[in-house]
């Protein structure tokens, strides 16, 4: 059985390389990717959050840097893919623990 999903008049949004066959890639509009994210992005925590962190102390858990910017230049070059298993188990795992289940 073949079904084919049309965006039924809503925007079409873009996709990674790869994740559309070429009969959904003739059917579409050509689309602009979203912009890379830009070099002066910046985070600011909250009063509540820092005092978290605080809190913590050295149990805080280490930034990486290093594979901070690698999973950056994969998301600007279109390269990142999720894996959606595995995001999954760890809701449900997640939930177990919330629940008083091992």
């Amino acid at each position: 059985m073949n079904t084919t999903i049309t965006s039924n008049g809503l925007p079409v949004l873009p996709q990674a390389k790869g994740n559309q066959n070429a009969q959904a890639q003739a059917s579409q509009p050509a689309t602009e990717a979203a912009p890379a994210a830009k070099a002066d992005d910046s985070v600011k925590l909250t009063e509540s959050a820092r005092a978290l962190t605080a809190a913590q102390g050295d149990k805080a858990p280490a930034i990486d840097t290093k594979r901070v910017e690698q999973i950056r230049a994969a998301i600007a070059d279109g390269s990142y893919r999720v894996d959606a298993g595995k995001i999954a188990d760890g809701l449900i795992s997640m939930e177990g623990q919330l629940n008083g289940k091992p």
